[in-house]
Formats: C-alpha cells, structure tokens, sequence
C-alpha cells in the first residue's frame, strides 16, 4: 500500500492556472522592422500571423502542466508501506531467591523416582520446570544464606540460568539464613529493570538469623517501590533454632507487598506452588509494530526530468518543435 506523508502539497497543483487565469501577461520589449509587405513575407515562410498575446505552443504548454504536476507529487512525498514487523518484549521481571543455607540438605523431599533427595535437589528440579514455561520473562536469580548473592542477572539466557542453577550448592554462601539480605539484594538488581511490573519469588526453609536488615523492614521498602514478593516456605515449622521456618515471618512479607504465601511440605506441594504462580504471573508480552516504508518520490521526479530531456532533444533534432508562432505586431 501506498500514500502521500504530505498530501496537502497537492493543493499546489492548480498554482499554475491561477498564475495564468489572473497575472499579467509577460510583454518584453524588442527592436522591429517595420515593413509594408509582412503579410507576404509570412506567406513566403509558410507561417500565418496571430495576434500579440495569443497562446502560443499549447504542446509545451501540456508539457509544462504534466512536468509540474509530476514535481507536486514527488514534494508530497509517496512511500510505500511494507508488511508491519513485529516483535516481543517480556513485561515482567522475575527474581528467584533461593535458600542454600545448610538446612537445606534435609532429606524429606522425594523425585520422581520416589528416591529420597534433599530440599534443594528437588527445588531445583522444580524450579527448572519454572525457568521453561516462563521462556519469554526475563528472569534472574539470588542465592542466600549467611549473606545473599547475585547468581544471575535479570536474563533472557534462560539456559545459561538453568546452568547456573545446577552450580548452586548447599553451604556455599554459609550457614545461617539472611532473608532480609536477600529481599534487599533483589531490590537492588531489580533497580535496573526496565519493565513496571517487578515480581521477587523467595524460597526459605529457615528464620532469619543472619541479616543486615530486617525482613519486615525490607518487605516495606519492596513494597514502596512497586516489587511484588511471593514467600514459599518449606521447612518445619516444629523445628529449633535456625531450622524453625517462621511462617508468619514470610506471611506478612508477602502480605505488606501484595503477594501470595505458599506453603510446600513435599515435592508435589512445590509442583502445585509453583503452577499457581504460573497463575498469579501469567505468560505476557508487549508487541511493538515497526512498518518499513520506501520511498517512492524518485519516481515522478525522474519521470518529470526524463520528459524535459525528451523534449529538449526531440526540439534540438527538430528545430520545428521549439518554434513559436509569429505574431502580427500592429
């Protein structure tokens, strides 16, 4: 499809006939022979007197018009519309934050095979199920115990995630458990994200014992820069020491952000948490249309140059073409 980015330029187009219909004609002065027998001298020359200021070659005078109206079109600018392309955009950030403190080599998980395997092993499993539905957000990933450290930006590069997620072991950031370090970790790369809606998933199957900062007190500045906190807490709750999961602790983190508390007591349950926040963070894209275009002026202007060129050596080879009419002076 075609059209014109100028298309009021084409109100130039009877410019011409208005300069014709009410401008004064153009009258040059010029030195003349008077002589008695100029009707003669016509008849000898094969051309019959007109009077002065009558039309002259109306050949040229079309072409003039065609020429014109051909160098309107090309100012008005005629381009082409390609096909529009497309493209995706993720619009959600998600950051995992997974506890690999030492709790989490308890035995109390099952695969697939019904083989007894660690809380993390069978986290992993899971959340490497997560990683592929979730192909088009970018999605990036926090590890904590004693202390909370970055693992993976927020990525496209969900294999070289899924890598990185099968390099995490349990101890190797210490210990103990600092949630609020890992909330306020989090909010940091999240500070760089792009998109609007920001989601922080946090898996822990401990207390905090270890941080910084305050769990509540980072889950209310999570809260006042729009990041949205889902809790999943796994452990036991009759436990002692670090071992003791607070579920009211990770309760009210979610709760003062917006977000959802889970609870997983078995491989199934973390299957089913993690459908469900299939649920709350659903699969969506931002689609930008960009519509190439080409442009089309270079045509009517070379057709308007080429027909000049074709006149002017048309009249150079005959002469006849470019002369005009003579005119009977009084």
């Amino acid at each position: 499809m075609w059209q014109l980015d100028y298309p009021w330029l084409l109100l130039l187009l009877p410019l011409p006939w208005f300069g014709y219909r009410y401008l004064p004609p153009y009258r040059e002065a010029r030195s003349a022979v008077r002589v008695p027998f100029f009707t003669g001298i016509s008849r000898a020359v094969g051309q019959s007197p007109t009077v002065a200021g009558a039309p002259g070659n109306r050949g040229q005078l079309l072409l003039n018009l065609l020429v014109w109206a051909l160098l309107v079109l090309a100012v008005a600018r005629p381009v082409w519309l390609e096909k529009p392309i497309e493209r995706q955009q993720p619009v959600r950030d998600l950051m995992l934050a997974i506890d690999i403190s030492q709790s989490m080599e308890t035995t109390d998980f099952t695969d697939d095979s019904g083989q007894r395997i660690d809380r993390l092993a069978a986290v992993k499993q899971v959340v490497h199920g997560f990683i592929q539905r979730r192909k088009d957000d970018r999605l990036g990933l926090i590890v904590f115990g004693s202390g909370a450290y970055p693992q993976a930006p927020l990525t496209l590069d969900h294999a070289s995630l899924a890598l990185l997620l099968d390099d995490t072991g349990i101890g190797m950031a210490g210990p103990n458990t600092a949630i609020g370090d890992a909330i306020g970790l989090s909010l940091k790369l999240l500070e760089q994200a792009r998109e609007q809606e920001k989601v922080l998933i946090l898996l822990t199957d401990g207390n905090d014992t270890h941080s910084a900062i305050a769990p509540e007190r980072a889950a209310a500045m999570a809260a006042a820069r729009g990041v949205v906190i889902h809790t999943i807490g796994i452990g036991d709750p009759q436990a002692a020491g670090e071992n003791k999961v607070d579920l009211g602790a990770l309760q009210r983190i979610a709760d003062s952000t917006g977000g959802r508390y889970f609870r997983a007591e078995d491989r199934a349950s973390l299957d089913q948490v993690y459908a469900t926040l299939d649920r709350l963070t659903p699969h969506q894209v931002k689609t930008f249309s960009h519509q190439p275009q080409r442009e089309l002026f270079w045509l009517p202007l070379a057709a308007a140059l080429g027909l000049l060129a074709l006149y002017h050596l048309l009249a150079w080879l005959h002469p006849r073409l470019r002369r005009s009419p003579v005119r009977q002076e009084a």
